[in-house]
């Protein structure tokens, strides 16, 4: 049994929808979330996941470095800036907060380790509104993020290329990768380790940051871009449960 504890906040969402039926409608509102594949992936690992829905994140992500301090790996995932920079009592009560972004980043350089894994609100997101370019989280990321929007859609799916197959993330991990069908265009910084990429994109990368080590996933970690086929594929869960243990140091 892992003793690894991962914060993972994000991947969550809350659909409304308005059904017209002649002159009649009503109205329906669904919540989902967007773990299920990598949370069966790091608990067949023993490892503890705790999951931070974007909505309870808001208000409860840690906000000092002793709480982040908790967990081995931090992995933000479809959960934009906003989200962590207007807690409730800066935004409803106009209250000076600890800005979480700084902290994640003296977090990482204190020996912490941060993961952002991409989708519509990662990076810079679907109309630049996940607005992560130009933060301390880009300064430590082993990509530099655009500042429009950055998705690239391949409903035909990307050919995947394995630039380091020497690196423990990629350890047994074989053959040939299903395809992906879409990602955050970033741009890899001179200082990380491209291990893989998406076409011409950059799919995965690594670097160190002070005391600490992050990771760029630019593509998602469930659909749509990250299709059943290839998160049912076996390299899946050793992708993502290699990527938590090197990131905790454990590789």
């Amino acid at each position: 049994m892992s003793n690894l504890k991962v914060l993972l906040a994000g991947e969550s969402w809350i659909s409304n929808a308005t059904h017209f039926k002649g002159w009649d409608f009503f109205s329906s509102t669904i919540y989902e979330t967007g773990i299920a594949y990598f949370q069966k992936a790091l608990i067949s690992a023993g490892i503890n996941l705790t999951h931070m829905p974007s909505h309870i994140a808001a208000e409860q992500f840690p906000i000092s470095i002793d709480d982040l301090s908790q967990y081995n790996v931090i992995i933000l995932s479809d959960i934009g800036a906003n989200t962590l920079l207007l807690h409730p009592e800066t935004w409803l009560h106009g209250k000076s907060m600890p800005n979480r972004l700084e902290l994640i980043k003296q977090y990482v350089y204190n020996g912490g380790s941060l993961a952002m894994c991409g989708g519509y609100l990662s990076f810079a997101g679907i109309y630049a509104s996940a607005k992560y370019f130009r933060t301390p989280i880009e300064e430590i990321l082993p990509v530099n993020i655009y500042t429009f929007d950055d998705r690239v859609e391949m409903p035909q799916g990307f050919n995947i290329e394995v630039i380091e197959p020497m690196h423990p993330i990629m350890e047994g991990i074989n053959g040939i990768w299903p395809k992906l069908l879409g990602l955050n265009e970033l741009i890899l910084k001179n200082d990380a380790q491209l291990l893989a990429k998406a076409g011409n994109f950059p799919l995965l990368a690594v670097k160190s940051y002070g005391k600490g080590r992050t990771l760029a996933w630019a593509s998602d970690i469930g659909p749509h871009w990250c299709p059943e086929t290839f998160a049912s594929w076996e390299g899946y869960n050793r992708l993502m449960i290699q990527s938590v243990e090197w990131l905790a140091k454990k590789r």
